[in-house]
């Protein structure tokens, strides 16, 4: 490596991106700097020197070498070269290969949520809105949401930067070799209060250059996530829009709430059985896939209806319920939802997805207030869960600014849903909410 005159304009910049760059790609397949030094034949000063910014101008063998040892593809190895080519004075103007950063490939199709992908993609397009966090229960469909918003703005040409948080399990499928995985991962990290905070505004700043990008923070923890941070970065980052999916909301200023309630499923026996209900067109699509010999008939839509109603149409929820139907017949499979809808919650193609439901739905039941948790057993024991403000008042006797505040905040956790059936405004406790309700909460489960 060797080290020449002092960078020019936005040389400096380059240069720490192109360490932000190589550190990212380290961290994330977990290298220390010496292993990296050991595996590239390049001395750790060298190292440290590019990853702090202070060569000033690395040669290309030296990048090249440092690439090896990190074992990048052939995407993310060009963006390092790139970065390389900025970072020396006269390079032409040009920024990372962001043209090339797809969202993720989603595993099934978008259902019904046609207007709530329209509104959110034109807010985050316009830059009506940079911050947008989609809360919902768990289960009801936040990351397909997202998947199709990422979908609809790369389209226009924004790049997207999607990042999964621990412990989540993305409905999708990763794009391969991406050349801006380690910059995703350094803004979740920083997002998160991990290294300085004046390391990625530049680096990202530079990345954008004078376009916008689109971040996505799927399954993230709002708790975890460091405000001040978020207001510099989209401070010092004017081109940059946020979604974040979450089973809360952020409360910063700025953030666009965005509630995702369940698929419409209108109760059969007020208006009849619908097949091009929400509800009912994504059960017919996971029945195709589990009992593609059976092509429903009037009765077996009755069936249907019922049970898509009585999931309040918790597109998870309809999913576990439907893959029962490679043991039992619709009659039966009707007949469990309305006495034990519990035992459904259990998907039997798939081990986590049942387990994960509930323990996320107790989890959230057991983070409420214990009045609200107290409200909810109590519209439960009055019913099938459905309710108005006029139930909240009486059941806890409390005026009427509260009773409006608690409906909100059980609208935002989403254990609850608006109900049109009666054409009034009322709300319905969600099956699978109403499944665990009477169950005591984990000891910890509210501290979590």
């Amino acid at each position: 490596m060797t080290t020449g005159l002092s960078p020019e304009g936005g040389t400096t910049t380059a240069i720490a991106a192109l360490g932000t760059l190589i550190r990212g790609h380290r961290l994330r397949i977990g290298l220390t700097q010496r292993e990296l030094a050991d595996l590239s034949t390049i001395s750790v000063r060298a190292i440290r020197d590019l990853e702090k910014g202070k060569a000033q101008r690395p040669r290309t063998d030296t990048i090249r070498l440092i690439a090896d040892g990190l074992r990048l593809g052939p995407r993310a190895r060009t963006a390092l070269e790139d970065a390389v080519r900025r970072g020396h004075p006269g390079a032409s103007a040009r920024h990372l290969p962001m043209e090339r950063s797809a969202p993720p490939v989603p595993l099934h199709p978008l259902v019904e949520r046609g207007a709530e992908a329209a509104v959110v993609t034109e807010e985050l397009r316009t830059g009506a809105e940079r911050l947008v966090t989609v809360v919902g229960l768990s289960g009801v469909g936040k990351t397909r949401l997202a998947l199709e918003v990422a979908a609809r703005l790369h389209e226009t040409g924004l790049p997207v930067l999607w990042h999964t948080a621990p412990g989540a399990v993305a409905d999708c499928l990763p794009a391969d070799d991406d050349p801006l995985a380690a910059l995703t991962a350094d803004c979740a990290a920083h997002l998160r209060g991990e290294g300085h905070p004046d390391d990625l505004p530049p680096a990202l700043a530079l990345a954008l250059g004078d376009r916008g990008a689109f971040l996505v923070l799927d399954g993230a923890e709002p708790a975890t996530l460091d405000a001040h941070r978020l207001t510099r970065l989209l401070r010092d980052v004017p081109g940059l829009r946020l979604l974040i999916t979450a089973d809360e909301p952020w409360n910063v200023p700025g953030e666009r709430l965005f509630l995702l309630s369940p698929l419409e499923a209108p109760d059969p026996a007020r208006g009849g059985v619908r097949p091009d209900a929400p509800a009912v067109r994504l059960f017919l699509g996971r029945l195709r896939r589990v009992r593609p010999d059976l092509v429903p008939d009037e009765q077996d839509l009755a069936h249907i209806a019922e049970v898509c109603h009585r999931l309040d149409g918790h597109p998870l929820a309809l999913a576990a319920a439907a893959s029962w139907l490679t043991v039992c017949d619709l009659p039966t499979l009707r007949g469990i939802v309305e006495s034990d809808p519990a035992a459904l919650l259990d998907h039997l193609a798939d081990g986590r997805s049942g387990p994960r439901l509930q323990d996320r739905v107790a989890r959230t039941l057991g983070a409420l207030p214990p009045g609200h948790r107290d409200l909810i057993t109590g519209l439960c024991a009055d019913g099938d869960g459905e309710f108005v403000l006029e139930d909240v008042l009486r059941l806890t006797g409390r005026p009427l600014p509260h009773c409006g505040r608690v409906i909100r905040d059980l609208l935002i956790s989403g254990v609850v849903r608006p109900s049109t059936d009666g054409g009034r405004s009322a709300f319905r406790v969600l099956c699978v909410v109403r499944a665990l309700a009477a169950a005591p909460v984990p000891a910890g489960t509210a501290a979590a």
